[in-house]
């Protein structure tokens, strides 16, 4: 079944490589900036991007940085990845296939962890978070940026639902209650966090992933359908564009 699932998200991405790369959303976002004030104030940081995709968080810290190695599943987007940070004169990314679950990386080799937008693909969680706890050395501090879902179960069904549909690769959006105990667990102590609103342009969110039309459809017929508890929450447009919830949450071990 595991395999199953890296397969999955190989061939999502692998095939949407040049998308992430352009993507506004992926490319833009106040917490870039934070992202980049946290590592230049640690003299040359070694920072792991991971779950790189199209390589945003690596460009933006990397001029910062001591080093940079960005890891993704998809080949794809590491090749996107090195093309970029050369182009860019960025000669301190380099690239690393693997996953979360198991990061071919030594104890203690870095100083910052992040992953940004690619938590939810996780298939263990909790092996992918032990194993961030160990790569980070004494002192350490990982980010991780990721859509986060409401407490309410109704609102969280709906979320999960056009997910999926949008995306097979797609494991889960955790609330906050679940990444604090997920956190606990893997003796990560949160130290800070926030949450922003991010808008999801319906048209470009399905055409990132190439979603059958099938399943653009079946979206939204879902959101047509729904009750206005959840059209309110998620501000659901009639082109289907719709906003969610962004946690950024910093963390060390413990």
């Amino acid at each position: 079944m595991s395999g199953d699932h890296e397969q999955h998200v190989q061939q999502q991405f692998g095939a949407t490589a040049e998308a992430y790369l352009t993507s506004t959303v992926h490319a833009q976002g106040a917490e870039l900036a934070e992202l980049r004030d946290a590592v230049a104030q640690r003299e040359g940081a070694k920072v792991l991007d991971l779950g790189c995709g199209g390589g945003h968080v690596s460009y933006n810290v990397a001029p910062v940085a001591g080093q940079v190695v960005a890891l993704d599943l998809a080949e794809e987007m590491l090749s996107v990845v090195k093309r970029t940070a050369a182009e860019q004169g960025l000669d301190n990314i380099s690239v690393q296939p693997g996953m979360a679950e198991h990061l071919p990386f030594g104890d203690a080799s870095f100083d910052f962890v992040f992953s940004r937008y690619s938590a939810h693909h996780w298939r263990d969680i909790g092996a992918a978070l032990r194993e961030v706890r160990r790569v980070l050395r004494h002192g350490g501090e990982m980010a991780i940026i990721d859509v986060v879902s409401p407490a309410n179960p109704r609102l969280d069904t709906y979320l999960q639902t056009v997910e999926i549909l949008r995306d097979i690769s797609h494991v889960r959006n955790y609330s906050l209650a679940e990444w604090h105990r997920l956190l606990d667990m893997a003796r990560l102590g949160v130290t800070r966090c926030r949450r922003q609103r991010l808008r999801l342009d319906f048209a470009s969110w399905t055409g990132r992933m190439r979603t059958p039309e099938p399943q653009c459809q079946a979206i939204r017929s879902l959101q047509n359908k729904i009750g206005q508890e959840v059209r309110q929450y998620f501000e659901i447009d009639r082109d289907g564009s719709f906003s969610v919830d962004v946690m950024v949450l910093w963390a060390q071990p413990i």
